[in-house]
């Protein structure tokens, strides 16, 4: 799955004009209790706003000017930031998990930095559970392979032997890079312990089998 494929477009994004005054800025924060947005100049992501940032610079602000001041004349474009904080709408939708760092919402934009929406940390979460099957009840098994060529098609002629529906399906590398760690969910059946046996009769190690 692309990115372009979880983003909320522009049009349901909550954005900042980098010409509003940040009191204006600050009011659309709270009104939608909302962590940070992407400020924008004719549609370009130009970086980040958020109270922290706000915050910040109005402490680092020249001295004597009061707050009231400071929001109603300074702008969200002269105190954005991260303006390297955005993603391409063509990248694979996992590495978004990485970049959130600082804010829950992620912009989306092409190539040239056009803005085209954005990706929350929810977003991203929910579409984990997804590939995990995390909200559908099964048999989670965890078990381990040595690294050997064919490992996977072995598996898949067993679960097709047994006739088990898979939920999800997922692999870790082991710490020692031998072995990979397997997680897979299956439908609840009357096989699990002769499927779990056959898996380790064919050299697969079974770390754990949990009804969730």
């Amino acid at each position: 799955m692309f990115v372009k494929g979880i983003m909320k477009p522009a049009h349901k994004s909550f954005t900042a004009e980098s010409s509003a005054s940040l009191s204006e800025i600050l009011k659309v924060l709270d009104e939608k209790d909302i962590e940070a947005m992407p400020v924008l100049t004719s549609g370009q992501f130009i970086g980040m706003i958020s109270k922290e940032i706000i915050f910040r610079a109005h402490f680092n602000s020249e001295e004597g000017m009061d707050r009231r001041t400071f929001l109603s004349e300074t702008t969200a474009g002269d105190v954005a930031m991260h303006e390297d904080y955005f993603i391409h709408d063509e990248e694979v939708f996992e590495r978004t998990l990485p970049m959130f760092k600082g804010f829950s919402v992620l912009a989306v934009v092409t190539p040239s930095k056009k803005f085209l929406g954005l990706v929350t940390r929810f977003d991203v979460i929910e579409q984990f559970e997804s590939a995990f099957g995390v909200n559908k009840k099964g048999v989670r098994i965890a078990f381990t392979s040595e690294e050997s060529s064919g490992r996977i098609e072995r598996l898949g002629d067993i679960i097709k032997s047994y006739h088990e529906n898979v939920i999800s399906l997922a692999t870790f590398d082991e710490s020692d890079k031998l072995a990979r760690r397997i997680v897979l969910k299956i439908e609840d059946n009357d096989n699990i312990d002769a499927f779990t046996r056959k898996l380790e009769k064919t050299g697969f190690r079974i770390l754990s089998v949990k009804y969730v």
